[in-house]
């Protein structure tokens, strides 16, 4: 399974990433294109412990179970709930939220460290990675691209 620690891997996703237009819009779920830059960029400030969160008691008592399920080979499912504070609202500019995520990818790919997920818990580096690949690819299959 991919990880985002290869720089070929997120190669592939800044690639994908770059065919995303303001008029780009979802083939599932709520968020635009606008929103699922911004949730991305909120998720690796976490995956690289920038930001912090707690784990909340639903994640304590079922996350390392979630966690083996989400690391499985195959796609993320469709319409999974996320983290309250990665819920993003509104309309922007998607360049700059681009270029900003884009850094954050780049940098990532240096990161060798886990981080402490709200629902899943602590995710080592290799689970870190492979978690985070799978998110990138599921939003931006959500996009068509």
């Amino acid at each position: 399974m991919e990880t985002i620690t290869e720089k070929s891997a997120a190669d592939k996703l800044i690639a994908r990433i770059n065919l995303l237009t303001a008029d780009s819009s979802p083939l599932w779920g709520k968020m635009n294109v606008y929103q699922m830059l911004k949730h991305l960029s909120k998720w690796e400030e976490m995956a690289m412990n920038k930001t912090l969160y707690k784990q909340s008691l639903i994640g304590k008592i079922f996350g390392k179970v979630a966690l083996k399920d989400m690391l499985k080979d195959g796609p993320v499912k469709r319409n999974l709930p996320t983290v309250p504070g990665f819920e993003i609202t509104g309309d922007g500019d998607i360049n700059p939220e681009r270029e900003k995520l884009i850094t954050l990818l780049k940098e990532h790919t240096q990161y060798t460290q886990g981080f402490l997920h709200p629902f899943f818990g602590k995710l080592s580096a290799e689970q870190a990675g492979r978690l985070d690949y799978k998110h990138f690819d599921h939003h931006l299959q959500q996009f068509g691209v």
